[in-house]
C-alpha cells in the first residue's frame, strides 16, 4: 500500500465500521440484531439493501468509499453472512466490533468518568467469550457498551492477543464496577483481569514493565 492509498483505505475501513453499527441498530429496530440473524442463518438481504440505500443517502461520501455498486454491496452482504462484524476471528474489515446496551445514550460527561474491564484472550477462546459478553450486554447485565478487537491487524495494538473491553459509566462507583466483575465471572471470565479508567487512556498511559495503570485488578 502506498502513502497515497492510505487515506482512501482508512476512509473505507471507517465507512465499513460505521455502516455495520448502523446496520445492527436498524436491524434491531426491525426485529432482531445483526448477530442474531447471522447466527440463525436468516436471509435479511432485502433489509440490508434498504438500510444500505438509506446509508448512501445520509452519508454519500462514506458509501462512496465502499464503492457502493450492486456487486460490491452483494459482496459485503455475503461477507457479513460469513461472520464479518459478528465473530472477532472472522472479522477482517474493521478493527473493533461494538455492542451497546439497548437504549444507551452517552451523557456529556461520561467519557471522563467511564472506565473498562479488559480481558485479553487467545484466538481460540475469543469468539465464545465475546458471544457471552455481547449477549449479556444486550440483556443489560453488564456496562453500557462492550467491544472486541478483531482479526484485522491493528498497527496501534500493543498486544498480539484479542482484547474485550466492558465499559462502565463511573469508575468511582466501586460497587457497580465490582458487580459487573461478578457477572463476568458467571460468564466464565475467572482469571484476574484489570480495570482501566478512561482518563489514563486519554493521557496515553499504558502498562509497561514496572508501570501498571490498572485502577482495579480482580
Amino acid at each position: 500500500m502506498t502513502e497515497e492509498d492510505a487515506p482512501e483505505d482508512a476512509l473505507r475501513e471507517a465507512a465499513h465500521g460505521i455502516f455495520e453499527i448502523i446496520l445492527n441498530k436498524e436491524l434491531k429496530r426491525r426485529g432482531s440484531y445483526l448477530f442474531e440473524r447471522v447466527e440463525n442463518g436468516e436471509d435479511f438481504s432485502e433489509d440490508f439493501k434498504e438500510i444500505f440505500s438509506e446509508f448512501s443517502a445520509d452519508y454519500p461520501e462514506l458509501a462512496g468509499a465502499l464503492n457502493s455498486c450492486s456487486t460490491v454491496t452483494d459482496r459485503i452482504y455475503t461477507k457479513i453472512c460469513e461472520g464479518e462484524g459478528v465473530f472477532p476471528t472472522k472479522t477482517e474489515l474493521m478493527y473493533w466490533i461494538v455492542q451497546d446496551r439497548p437504549g444507551y445514550i452517552p451523557a456529556p460527561d461520561e467519557d471522563e468518568k467511564a472506565g473498562k474491564w479488559l480481558i485479553f484472550l487467545e484466538k481460540e477462546e475469543t469468539d465464545g467469550i465475546w458471544i457471552k459478553i455481547r449477549n449479556a450486554t444486550t440483556e443489560g447485565l453488564l456496562g453500557f457498551s462492550s467491544k472486541v478487537s478483531t482479526a484485522k491487524e491493528n498497527p496501534d495494538s500493543r498486544d498480539e492477543r484479542f482484547v474485550i473491553y466492558i465499559y462502565t459509566p463511573d469508575w468511582s462507583n466501586e460497587e457497580d464496577v465490582m458487580n459487573i466483575r461478578e457477572e463476568l465471572k458467571k460468564l466464565g471470565v475467572k482469571q484476574r483481569i484489570g480495570y482501566k479508567r478512561n482518563i489514563e487512556t486519554y493521557h496515553g498511559d499504558y502498562s509497561t514493565t514496572g508501570n501498571k495503570v490498572t485502577y482495579y485488578s480482580v
